[in-house]
C-alpha cells in the first residue's frame, strides 16, 4: 500500500444554516455541508459540525443540551452552581467550565476534552451512573457500558478537530476510512466497490465540502478509477 501526503486548499468555505423554535427548549441544525456556531444565553457557544442536531435547555438551576445526531464542540462558561450537561441517549457528559468536543454515532459517543476536565456517566439498568473523568488532552470513546480512554498526539488532535475550520486533515488514513468522513460532508456520496483499494493509506489537508480535490487525488496518485454516475461516486482498482 501506498500513502501520498499533499496539502490542498480548494473549494469555498463551509456554509452555515440553523433555526430554533420556542416552548421550553431551543433546536438548532445544520444541514449536510454546513458548520455554524451558536452563542448561547449562559455565554457558552457550540460549534456545529455538519448534519447535527442539538436541544438546548437553560434556566436558573440547570444547563443541559441533547445532542441528537452528529458533532458539536463546547466552550462552557463556568458556572459551578449550574453544571453544563450533553446527553446523548443513556449517557451523560458533565463539565461546568471547559472546551470539549461530542460526536455521536448511534448511541455511542466520542468524547475529546482540549481545557478543563469532563465527567461521563453512563445510567444503567438499575439506574446506578457510573463515572469516567476525563482531562484535558484526553479522549474517552464508548462501545455500550465499556469507556476507552486514549491520550491522542498533538497532530492527532489537530486532525480531530480541524472540521471547525471547514478542513478535513488525513494521515496515513485508510481509504474507506477518509470516504466515510467525506460522506459525512455530501449528499452524494461515495462508495467503494473494490474492497482491494479500501485498505489504502492516503494523506492531505482537505475542504470538507470539496470532494473533486480528495478524488482528484485519488486518481490521479493511486490506481483508483472515479467514475460519476448520476446517484452518486463509485471508486474501483485501475
Amino acid at each position: 500500500m501506498r500513502a501520498v501526503a499533499v496539502s490542498l486548499i480548494v473549494g469555498t468555505a463551509a456554509g452555515t444554516v440553523w433555526y430554533f423554535s420556542i416552548d421550553h427548549t431551543n433546536s438548532y441544525r445544520t444541514q449536510i455541508g454546513a458548520i455554524t456556531t451558536v452563542p448561547l444565553s449562559d455565554g457558552s457557544k457550540v460549534t456545529l459540525n455538519t448534519d447535527s442536531q442539538i436541544h438546548v435547555e437553560l434556566n436558573p438551576t440547570m444547563r443541559r443540551v441533547k445532542l441528537d445526531q452528529g458533532e458539536a464542540f463546547f466552550e462552557v462558561s463556568k458556572d459551578a452552581a449550574r453544571p453544563f450537561v450533553v446527553e446523548i441517549a443513556d449517557k451523560r457528559v458533565i463539565a461546568v467550565g471547559t472546551q470539549f468536543s461530542v460526536r455521536r454515532d448511534h448511541n455511542d459517543i466520542r468524547v475529546l476534552v482540549t481545557e478543563g476536565r469532563v465527567s461521563i456517566e453512563h445510567r444503567g439498568i438499575a439506574s446506578k451512573a457510573a463515572q469516567t473523568q476525563l482531562a484535558a488532552g484526553s479522549e474517552a470513546r464508548t462501545s455500550q457500558t465499556a469507556v476507552l480512554i486514549d491520550q491522542p498526539a498533538p497532530a492527532q488532535v489537530e486532525q480531530l478537530l480541524s472540521w471547525r475550520t471547514g478542513y478535513i486533515i488525513f494521515r496515513d488514513t485508510a481509504l474507506a476510512d477518509a470516504v466515510a468522513d467525506f460522506n459525512r460532508y455530501s449528499a452524494r456520496k461515495i462508495f467503494i466497490e473494490d474492497p482491494a483499494i479500501a485498505g489504502i493509506r492516503i494523506g492531505g489537508n482537505f475542504r470538507s465540502g470539496d470532494a473533486d480535490a480528495f478524488l482528484w487525488l485519488l486518481q490521479s496518485g493511486f490506481p483508483i478509477n472515479v467514475e460519476q454516475r448520476s446517484d452518486r461516486i463509485v471508486l474501483t482498482k485501475r
